[in-house]
């Protein structure tokens, strides 16, 4: 479980491609990764993915399938800058909202607008996630926790203040940049819910 606030701002060293179409990704970062047991969960770009190899400042995780289809993990390139965020312990402050890391799909960027010191981000949204998505509500976008404050049809705006501009790296996304996507946690479960209610 993660909060959706970026801890570091890691460097893809490789993507290589690995047996039964998985890929090995190695990433490094100024985070203590040699303390965390092999297993560990660390989320990239808001995807979680398990620690498998680590050394002081470098992990390396495995892409299965699932992630390559529904992330934009597969396209990473050497250099590529990315993501990170430790799995919330109990106790820890609770500064974004509650994130998965199970991405529900990849949207684009429509546009990018700057209005004085902050930037509005237009984002088409997958057909997997809109059902879940309501004006005020939360979004995970590439792992970092966002307030919508607009919605039309298949889009959402989200506004980025000058500290999560600083901090992230949403603001050098382009218009056509694909972003991972993951709804609200608690929005999933009571459509789940109301949706099971109906065949009683």
């Amino acid at each position: 479980m993660f909060t959706g606030i970026v801890e570091a701002i890691g460097k893809v060293e490789s993507s290589r491609a690995g047996s039964g179409g998985t890929r090995r990704l190695a990433v490094a970062t100024d985070l203590d990764v040699a303390s965390l047991p092999l297993g560990a969960s660390m989320a990239v770009n808001g995807a979680c993915l398990t620690i498998v190899a680590r050394r002081a400042r470098r992990f390396e995780a495995d892409l299965g399938p699932e992630t390559l289809a529904c992330t934009t993990l597969g396209s990473l390139k050497a250099s590529d800058r990315v993501h990170l965020e430790r799995p919330l312990r109990l106790g820890d402050m609770l500064g974004g909202h509650l994130v998965t890391g199970h991405v529900d799909g990849v949207g684009k960027v429509e546009s990018a607008r700057k209005q004085g010191d902050t930037l509005a981000l237009r984002l088409s949204v997958p057909e997997s996630v809109a059902p879940f998505l309501v004006k005020k509500g939360s979004i995970a976008v590439d792992g970092v926790s966002l307030t919508i404050n607009q919605m039309d049809g298949h889009s959402v705006e989200v506004w980025l203040i000058p500290h999560t501009l600083s901090v992230t790296l949403l603001g050098g996304l382009r218009t056509g940049d694909c972003v991972n996507m993951e709804a609200d946690m608690i929005a999933k479960q009571v459509a789940r819910f109301v949706e099971n209610a109906r065949v009683f």
